[in-house]
């Protein structure tokens, strides 16, 4: 997107054009009917509870300082998967919102028209025409999408500020009629003041928390404001300050000077949609009740627009990583905005609003997901302050995290069709995430770790590379590639050298089996002045053991490492095969092995030629593999594939289409594509070989032994001397399951 272009008072603006207005004036009468006039302290404990999640939002907009909001902090510290399902939830929560925004500013405006062309019974039939509104609705979100596709942000701001205005003329109005009046006699309209006690004003608070939600909005679309890790979080304090100045006040105001001499709770359960306008009528008149049309119209207009601009910025987060079409996040050329994603979800507003006639369940769901996400928040601004150090007290987000679930609970059985709503919604998003977004997402999560040097460390992931060294002369080779793969920030390196008992044969495959106790210090000692070299913070280990290859296996399992990495001078012997294929079967990590002359620098690689076939079974690890390589400055990094002379031109088109679509997800980055006809793939191969400076080729998925290096890579090994690096990846276990492990083996230490 273009350059930032909101300052402090736009990103104000923008909380508080979300927040301010529509929710007070379609929820008050609710709120009144539950709870009374204790409806004021629902209010004013939904500020509490809202304040302290700004305050997680807050934490998390100084360290990340990019559009997103929570679907951003949920992927930056607790992982993709959860970040898919919290994007997917808070953009369809805004989707909602905006419906009913819409859906309002349509209610409002066509009430006012009818009522300044004398009433119902005299005004044009296309005033009550029952298509009348849908239109309205039509016109206001087709009208706010072309704002935003043409504008990178901001475009409410005169509306927010007219709103505001109105507000303090009804605030002042009530004021003048309170304090010109029987003040004593207002003030007892205030009896009983919570008829239905303290359940009656939990009932209030899940009704009516949405009506606070919008300063999330802020930190939604915080990669395009100036000097976002100052201006977002005091933005949202800010934003949700001047919503409370004004709805308390106006709360209060309606329930004395506003209410009739049977008091605000009757009123509100007779007409509770038109409670505010009545109240208004009685301490203003008639200009009263223009006012709260006038403001009607004005808020949900500035709050439509707030939460399509927030929506959008989701959905184009979310592409971006690949949790939603790709399409999506792409920018507009001409005008610098994400238009698809602007399109997308106004697209999703106008489905739900002229196709659904009742989204009253549908509005309970959105309040019902904002508590979940924001407990979300809560839960991941306390990972961030403890796996960063931060010796600040955790115990205001883990206070809110647990109110805002009491209240999505409470909420969920008060109204059960918005957690049907919700569990729907839920069902359809892992559907489509599972069978088509998945593979994706993970890639583009796999480099961003790879690249990010906090993104581990804030996940609480501590990834060890296990370098087995032999000869000295490999040495500064391999730890360079180990630096390279290991995962920047937290990753380790654990060095090993294994020490042969004497008089102990040597098993087959050269370069890991001709160590004795007179070379090992050596082998180490020039391992860890590579590392120091590279300012690495590396592990030294021997063992004593007459069967290398089973002590790497031991080792990596005992230790828990993640990838081992593998010199093997003489990849040609064609025993050492079914040595790496055994190895490769009782690991739980991924292998890398690294077949280059001695003292051979990994740095100087800048051609690098990637031979793929199309299939994705060594994906994350290549996808690792090249956005660890890109750290070391740009690389000319070719994608290569072949077709045979007899492939039909639909069948060469389809697989150059998975080559690149393979390598657009995997190289995130410049990177060259060529499939070229050939009978032979090999000597292809050979002849792009020739101008390389490394190959990165993946090893085959036979677990049996025979076929794991296949004809192209034996090939490669016996008529090419440039470096070659073989990946082969182990077979995923699931992120909870992985999980689950992790936390297992913490217990059992």
């Amino acid at each position: 997107m273009n350059g930032s272009s909101l300052g402090p008072f736009g990103a104000t603006a923008l909380g508080v054009g979300a927040i301010v207005g529509g929710g007070i004036l379609a929820l008050a009468g609710i709120a009144f009917a539950a709870a009374g006039p204790a409806a004021i302290v629902a209010f004013a404990l939904n500020g509490a509870i809202a304040a302290m999640a700004a305050a997680s939002f807050a934490s998390l907009a100084r360290r990340f300082p990019e559009s997103g909001g929570i679907y951003t902090y949920s992927k930056k510290v607790l992982s993709i998967e959860i970040a898919f399902v919290v994007g997917w939830v808070v953009w369809f929560a805004s989707i909602v919102a905006a419906v009913l925004y819409a859906l309002g500013f349509a209610a409002f405006a066509s009430e006012g028209l009818v009522r300044l062309l004398g009433g119902a019974e005299i005004a044009p039939v296309w005033a009550t025409a029952s298509w009348f509104r849908p239109v309205l609705t039509l016109l206001a979100v087709v009208g706010y999408v072309g704002v935003l596709i043409h504008r990178a942000a901001g475009g409410g701001n005169l509306l927010t500020v007219a709103k505001v205005l109105v507000f303090l003329v009804l605030i002042g109005g009530g004021a003048i009629a309170l304090l010109s009046g029987e003040t004593e006699s207002a003030l007892t309209r205030l009896d009983p003041f919570a008829p239905a006690g303290g359940l009656g004003v939990v009932r209030a608070m899940g009704y009516t928390f949405i009506a606070l939600q919008g300063f999330d909005l802020i930190a939604a679309v915080g990669g395009e404001v100036r000097e976002s890790q100052r201006t977002v979080p005091r933005a949202m304090y800010l934003s949700l300050a001047i919503a409370l100045v004004v709805y308390l006040p106006l709360l209060f105001l309606m329930a004395t000077v506003g209410a009739p001499d049977e008091g605000i709770t009757a009123a509100a359960r007779a007409n509770p949609e038109g409670l505010v306008a009545e109240a208004a009528g009685r301490f203003m008149g008639a200009p009263g009740y223009w006012l709260v049309i006038g403001a009607g119209v004005l808020s949900m207009l500035s709050a439509l627009h707030a939460n399509l601009l927030g929506a959008s910025r989701v959905a184009f987060s979310m592409a971006r990583d690949r949790t939603l079409p790709r399409r999506i996040g792409a920018i507009d050329a001409r005008r610098g905005t994400p238009a698809l994603a602007v399109l997308a979800t106004g697209a999703m507003v106008l489905l739900l609003g002229l196709i659904i006639a009742d989204v009253a369940a549908a509005g309970a769901a959105s309040s019902l997901i904002f508590l979940v996400s924001f407990a979300i928040v809560h839960w991941a601004a306390a990972l961030a302050l403890r796996r960063s150090g931060d010796r600040k007290p955790r115990m205001l987000p883990v206070l809110g995290a647990v109110l805002c679930l009491a209240l999505a609970t409470f909420q969920a059985f008060v109204v059960p069709d918005a957690g049907v709503i919700v569990a729907l919604w839920l069902g359809l998003g892992g559907v489509l995430y599972l069978t088509l977004l998945a593979p994706g997402a993970r890639l583009v999560d796999v480099g961003a770790e790879a690249r990010d040097p906090d993104l581990a460390r804030l996940r609480g992931r501590s990834p060890i590379v296990l370098v087995p060294i032999a000869n000295p002369e490999s040495a500064a080779s391999l730890v360079e590639v180990a630096s390279t793969l290991r995962t920047p920030g937290t990753g380790r390196i654990r060095l090993l050298s294994i020490v042969r008992p004497l008089g102990a044969e040597s098993p087959p495959g050269r370069g890991l089996d001709q160590v004795d106790i007179r070379g090992a210090d050596a082998v180490l000692a020039e391992a860890l002045r590579t590392t120091l070299h590279h300012q690495l913070r590396a592990e030294a280990l021997f063992t004593i053991s007459d069967d290398v290859w089973g002590e790497i296996s031991r080792v990596a399992r005992g230790r828990r490492c993640e990838l081992v990495l593998l010199g093997l001078p003489d990849l040609a012997d064609s025993r050492v095969e079914g040595r790496v294929a055994a190895l490769s079967r009782g690991l739980d990590a991924d292998v890398v092995i690294l077949r280059a002359p001695r003292r051979w620098s990994i740095e100087g690689a800048q051609r690098i030629l990637v031979p793929v076939g199309g299939r994705r079974g060594h994906s994350e690890l290549r996808a690792r593999l090249v956005a660890s390589l890109s750290r070391g400055g740009e690389r000319e990094l070719t994608y290569f594939s072949t077709v045979g002379p007899d492939s039909s031109p639909e069948q060469s088109r389809l697989i150059e289409s998975a080559i690149r679509g393979l390598a657009r997800d995997e190289a995130m980055g410049p990177h060259e594509i060529i499939v070229e006809e050939a009978a032979d793939p090999r000597e292809a191969i050979l002849r792009r070989a020739a101008d390389a400076d490394l190959i990165v080729m993946g090893l085959g998925r036979n677990r049996g032994g025979a076929g794991l290096f296949g004809e192209i890579i034996s090939a490669v090994l016996e008529q090419s001397d440039v470096p070659l690096v073989l990946i082969g990846a182990r077979v995923r276990r699931s992120v909870a399951l992985d999980q689950l492990r992790r936390h297992k083996t913490r217990r059992s230490t």
